[in-house]
């Protein structure tokens, strides 16, 4: 069941793969935002990977942030999700991002429960 509070952080050293530049969101070469969102969505998916029944999974419907900093190569950053609601099929996160304790970046995500196998048969 999934319940109000359960949490992930998940992780990434800034490397070339992840700059602005390599992604084409910018011209530095700096981690890109839809990179630290991405992070923000795997901690996601990752709060409540293991209590989802069998067959089903999340898929992400919505994310909104704030790219305040920036993270050179080499910085390790981490993304935090903490589960804030739950309506029926919908999950509701806060989601933070943090490049040592300094915050990067901060928003909310929301991802939908559903089956693997009708979500893939729908394509």
């Amino acid at each position: 069941m999934i319940e109000i509070g359960l949490k992930h952080t998940s992780e990434l050293t800034v490397t070339d793969d992840v700059t602005a530049i390599t992604i084409g969101s910018g011209d530095m070469p700096v981690l890109a935002t839809p990179m630290m969102m991405a992070l923000m969505e795997n901690a996601a998916m990752l709060a409540v990977k293991d209590f989802l029944p069998e067959g089903l999974t999340t898929v992400g419907g919505h994310i909104e942030s704030s790219h305040l900093k920036p993270s050179k190569t080499g910085d390790v950053v981490k993304a935090v999700a903490e589960v804030t609601k739950v309506d029926g099929k919908k999950i509701e996160f806060k989601v933070a991002a943090y490049s040592g304790e300094t915050l990067i970046g901060e928003g909310t995500h929301l991802r939908i429960i559903v089956d693997r196998e009708t979500f893939m048969s729908r394509l």
